[in-house]
């Protein structure tokens, strides 16, 4: 995994049912969500492993568009974000993320499937790792990962809200069915 050189980072917050989300994104495109809650501080040590001396800039009025976009989608009024990512990530991880990203909105998958999806099928517990590692929660949807009995399993932004996600977009998607 390699650490990126000096850059800014732009950092700002969004605000949902009560709680706040902080997310930081560089110059090439979002780099980080976090947790209902929880510190900035949190953001600065997760995003600083791999962006050490990077400089932190708060930038309300150019990140209002990753904002927005995140309200709505809790909201359940967006199924899909317009902005890029600039991850760093082992090559794994980076395939994992991925198929994250192709889990269709009010669908899940479980860790396995996941495993055959990037061709790595006795790599289960690497993907679930590398889900682990997702440092965009959220906007790349590893709350859509559940257990191969279908349990409901760990999640960086907590069970709860793991659980409200997936029936927010499970209830938008039935909404969406018309005949």
């Amino acid at each position: 995994m390699t650490k990126a050189k000096n850059h800014t980072l732009y950092w700002s917050t969004a605000l949902h049912g009560g709680s706040k989300f902080y997310f930081a994104a560089t110059d090439q495109g979002l780099c980080y969500v976090g947790s209902p809650d929880r510190p900035y501080e949190e953001m600065v040590t997760a995003v600083s492993r791999h962006r050490p001396d990077s400089t932190w800039i708060q930038d309300d009025e150019g990140l209002k568009t990753v904002r927005a976009e995140l309200v709505e989608y809790m909201e359940g009024t967006r199924r899909d974000f317009s902005f890029t990512f600039d991850l760093i990530g082992t090559p794994f991880q980076l395939a994992v993320w991925q198929a994250l990203c192709r889990i269709p909105y009010g669908e899940t998958r479980s860790y396995a499937e996941i495993a055959q999806a990037i061709l790595k099928p006795a790599a289960v517990r690497a993907v679930g790792a590398a889900i682990g590692a997702n440092p965009v929660l959220v906007v790349i949807p590893c709350h859509r990962v559940i257990g191969k009995n279908g349990a409901m399993t760990g999640y960086r932004g907590g069970l709860d809200m793991k659980t409200k996600l997936l029936q927010l977009e499970q209830q938008q998607s039935r909404e969406q069915i018309t005949c």
